[in-house]
């Protein structure tokens, strides 16, 4: 390790241990400050690890949390970053602050897709593990050819990694690659000879060969199913992994097959089954047994803002981030499962780490809410007016509406809400301020 990564690592160890000792931080602001000492700090702390990164759109938190339960039954010395800050200034802030046990600890990283390349610039990770591609922060990374690119300029330079790949994501099979390639997705036996097209809007269904338009045999959600181009005849990839069948998908609970082995989770959305089966075939390329997979899975810990359910005074808070049409439209899918009552919340904020257009939300199924049923929707955030219009346009009586800017504001209405359940919609800063707000009222315990 050079002087100046010295220096940056001791920096940023410091930084970390006041912040998250006295400020209930930390996750990313070490990072920013060892980085800006040493730009090259990962070259010196990474080195030695063996990495695997996780990156894609949507579901990078929960595929890297599974995959770090998956692992840590057969590796000892395992650094991850479990609460989602996955651009450089996190990834750093990961690596300073872990205590190594061994010459080669395993580093399981969910990354940006626009700092994969920084990272591997440093560090060749030994995996890629692919979730997916849609429309997301457009300000950030334009269409989604420009966002895959991003990851392939990463990609390039390291020829020797696998790459664990969504096989229905036709984008991920539009260029071919130097890597060895797997691919996980759907089963999409018994429906061999049907001929459908995606819904009317939907983005990504291109061939990438000929830009006619895609058709598929089946599709899961939105751009994702067993697709092929009757134009050119490009088609999908064989699928080395597969979910089988899905038994029950309920907003607190799912029952699944992958490979005809039987799964549960204690979560729901069809887009979390994507993220097990992520986690399922890279866990089986590593040589994870299905045995210490189930483990893995029934774990009833929910991740960081992604269906995590947070007791505040008699109501159950369950807190879901959304980003992007594609993800809010699943969540919303997954709530309308729900058979209980329950009020509803969504707070919108434009920050950097939001994406700075707001406009996505109107590319989204607001309409899909049955509002007769629905007895109070609290909006919140910067651009609460945004949100708040939005539900009134789909069908929201105003008179069910409560409108508070400010997030301190937002946590004094939950104990009033007239359902015991509450679902809180939120994007990203909106989720961090809540949670530290929770926390910081005890609703939260520190680990």
């Amino acid at each position: 390790m050079t002087f100046k990564s010295s220096i940056a690592t001791l920096t940023g160890k410091t930084s970390y241990f006041i912040l998250s000792k006295f400020f209930n931080g930390g996750s990313s602001y070490p990072g920013k400050i060892a980085y800006k000492i040493d730009p090259d700090i990962l070259q010196s702390i990474g080195k030695n690890y063996d990495l695997v990164i996780v990156t894609g759109t949507n579901g990078k938190t929960l595929t890297t949390s599974l995959i770090n339960k998956m692992v840590t039954q057969k590796y000892d010395d395992v650094l991850t970053n479990p609460t989602g800050s996955n651009m450089i200034q996190g990834i750093v802030t990961s690596f300073v602050t872990h205590h190594k046990k061994s010459k080669r600890p395993l580093a399981i990283l969910e990354v940006d897709e626009a700092n994969v390349e920084i990272i591997c610039k440093y560090i060749k990770p030994k995996y890629f593990v692919l979730t997916n591609i849609f429309r997301d922060q457009m300000d950030r990374y334009g269409e989604i050819y420009t966002t895959y690119q991003k990851i392939l300029d990463g990609i390039k330079l390291a020829p020797d990694a696998t790459i664990i790949a969504n096989g229905d994501a036709a984008i991920f099979s539009s260029k071919e690659l130097p890597n060895k390639v797997v691919y996980y997705g759907f089963s999409s036996k018994g429906h061999e000879n049907d001929d459908i097209k995606a819904p009317t809007n939907t983005d990504g269904v291109l061939c990438p060969k000929c830009n006619h338009i895609l058709h598929y045999h089946s599709i899961s959600y939105a751009n994702l199913g067993s697709y092929f181009c009757p134009n050119c005849g490009f088609k999908q990839n064989e699928l080395k992994y597969q979910v089988t069948d899905i038994k029950t998908l309920l907003p607190n609970k799912t029952e699944f097959e992958i490979d005809g082995h039987p799964f549960t989770m204690n979560i729901g959305g069809k887009y979390n089954v994507y993220n097990a089966l992520a986690a399922y075939a890279i866990a089986s390329e590593m040589g994870i047994s299905i045995d210490q997979m189930e483990k893995a899975f029934s774990y009833d810990e929910k991740v960081f803002g992604r269906q995590e359910t947070i007791k505040v005074d008699d109501k159950d808070v369950n807190i879901i981030l959304v980003k992007n049409p594609v993800g809010l439209n699943q969540v919303i899918e997954t709530i309308l499962s729900d058979t209980s009552d329950y009020s509803l919340a969504f707070l919108l904020n434009a920050n950097y780490a939001d994406g700075i257009d707001t406009s996505w939300i109107w590319d989204a199924n607001f309409e899909d809410f049955d509002y007769d049923k629905l007895p109070l929707v609290i909006t919140g955030g910067k651009r609460v007016k945004d949100v708040t219009y939005r539900f009134k346009i789909a069908g929201l009586n105003m008179d069910k509406n409560i409108e508070t800017v400010e997030i301190e504001d937002f946590v004094k209405q939950i104990p009033k809400v007239p359902t015991k359940k509450i679902y809180v919609l939120a994007t990203y800063t909106a989720m961090l301020g809540l949670r530290k707000t929770l926390m910081d009222n005890g609703y939260i315990k520190q680990k």
